[in-house]
This record gives structure tokens, C-alpha cells and sequence, in this order.
């Protein structure tokens, strides 16, 4: 069940949608509901639901100001109004959805499922960020053996940052810059690479996992130590999470 936090000035409005939330869905809780902003952000710092409901018209502070003094922002915002002119507005502030009061239940199960939408992708994000934490606290050092220009070449795993596909070739990337280039395709190469410290990303790149330092969640791309960026797929991101 979805915990919601209301934050409406008008105490009949506030109850009013307290009401239309709990009877229209049986998916929603209200966890806390606020007259007073400036409780709500007090509240907000220490909580995270997995939505906030928030009126626009409100004296002391209104809501697109609420938003920008937001401090925890790991949580969707649905804009609830009775006025139809803020919808840009809205989307400008990054709120998830617009609501207008008083709520058409269809409109409402519609925002509903962004909000599940919203908070199981963010739920992934946040699975892989501590799985990339975890494994950065082990060390693994396997050498590796590549078949190159007539001659064997031995390497440590840590030697190596990543390998990117070029059609029937791929390019192996080396922490002291030098690149080497096996008639390989990128399959054959992940078959040769520990699979306890590296994984194939995207279908075009292996990284090695002890390499990781940032991973861009907006951008859905990983940093490595080196300052590469790689993208990950979204096919990928989720073997990856079952790997780890």
C-alpha cells in the first residue's frame, strides 16, 4: 500500500481528499496530512512517503515554494487544484501529475499507477546503487589470458577498465591507457572475463565492476574511475541486479 503525505491549507479540503483517497482506492494510506507548510517540511525532512498530495493556493507559502524548499526529494509530488492553470507550471516543477479537485476517480487510478511506476523504478535505482556499494568493499584479482597479434598476454582483472564492441572486434580499455584489439566478438570476450568482476552492461560494453565510482541515475550511465562514461540498458540493469 502507497503511504501519502496531504498538504492542504483549507482544513474541509484537506479533509475532503483524505477522504476521496482512502474511499476511491484501497492502495492508498495517509500517513500524515498538514494545514501548516511549514510543519509538512519539518515532517519531510525526517519521512519519505512514496507520494505527497499538494495544494497550489496556500497563504503563507504556496506550493510550487513548498517544492523548491523541499529538501528530501525522493518522492513523486501530485499537484491537487482546483484551478486548471497551473498544469505547465506544474510539469516545470517536475511535479509527477496534476489532480483537479474534486478528483475523477478514473483520474485518480491513473495517478496511482505513475506513482507505483515511479517508485519501483526508483526502487531499482537505489537496488543497483547499493549492490555497486557493496561490491566496491571486495577485492578480486584474477588473471586473465587474451590471444593478441600471435602472442599470449597475460593480465591482472584490475588491469583492466572496460571492452566495447566494434562489430566482429572488440577493444579491450587498460587502466594505463593502452588499448588492445581482439578479433573477438564482445560475447566471446565476456566468456573469457571473471564473471565475479565484470558484467556486460549494455550490449556493446563489459565493464569491470571494481572500476565503478559514480552511476548517474537521470542519465542512466556509469563512471568509471577513469571518467568513462558507459550507458546502461534497461534489458541489462536488470540482469544486473539479478547477478548481484
Amino acid at each position: 500500500m502507497l503511504q501519502a503525505v496531504i498538504v492542504d491549507d483549507e482544513i474541509k479540503a484537506l479533509q475532503s481528499l483524505t477522504w476521496e483517497l482512502t474511499n476511491f482506492s484501497d492502495e492508498i494510506n495517509v500517513i500524515a496530512s498538514f494545514t501548516n507548510p511549514h510543519d509538512a517540511l519539518e515532517y519531510l525532512e525526517k519521512n519519505t512517503p512514496d507520494c505527497l498530495f499538494l495544494d497550489i493556493e496556500m497563504p503563507t507559502m504556496d506550493g510550487f515554494q513548498f517544492i523548491q524548499k523541499l529538501t528530501n526529494k525522493n518522492f513523486p509530488v501530485v499537484i491537487t487544484t482546483a484551478y486548471n492553470q497551473y498544469a505547465l507550471k506544474a510539469i516545470k516543477n517536475e511535479a509527477l501529475d496534476y489532480l483537479l479537485k474534486p478528483i475523477d476517480t478514473d483520474d485518480l487510478e491513473n495517478t496511482i499507477a505513475k506513482i507505483k511506476k515511479f517508485n519501483n523504478k526508483n526502487f531499482s535505482v537505489e537496488k543497483l546503487e547499493m549492490a555497486m556499494l557493496n561490491f566496491n568493499s571486495r577485492s578480486i584479482h584474477k588473471r586473465i589470458t587474451l590471444n593478441t597479434d600471435g602472442k599470449l598476454l597475460f593480465l591482472e582483472s584490475d588491469e583492466i577498465l572496460y571492452a566495447e564492441s566494434d562489430g566482429n572486434y572488440s577493444t579491450i580499455f587498460l587502466t594505463d591507457g593502452q588499448k588492445i584489439v581482439l578479433t573477438k566478438k564482445l560475447k566471446e570476450v565476456n566468456e573469457l572475463l571473471p564473471s565475479d568482476s565484470f558484467f556486460r552492461i549494455h550490449n556493446s560494453y563489459i565493464i569491470n565492476l571494481n572500476k565503478i565510482k559514480e552511476f548517474l541515475k537521470t542519465d542512466g550511465y556509469v563512471v568509471l574511475k577513469s571518467n568513462h562514461k558507459i550507458p546502461v540498458s534497461r534489458q541489462k540493469k536488470s540482469d544486473f541486479l539479478d547477478l548481484l
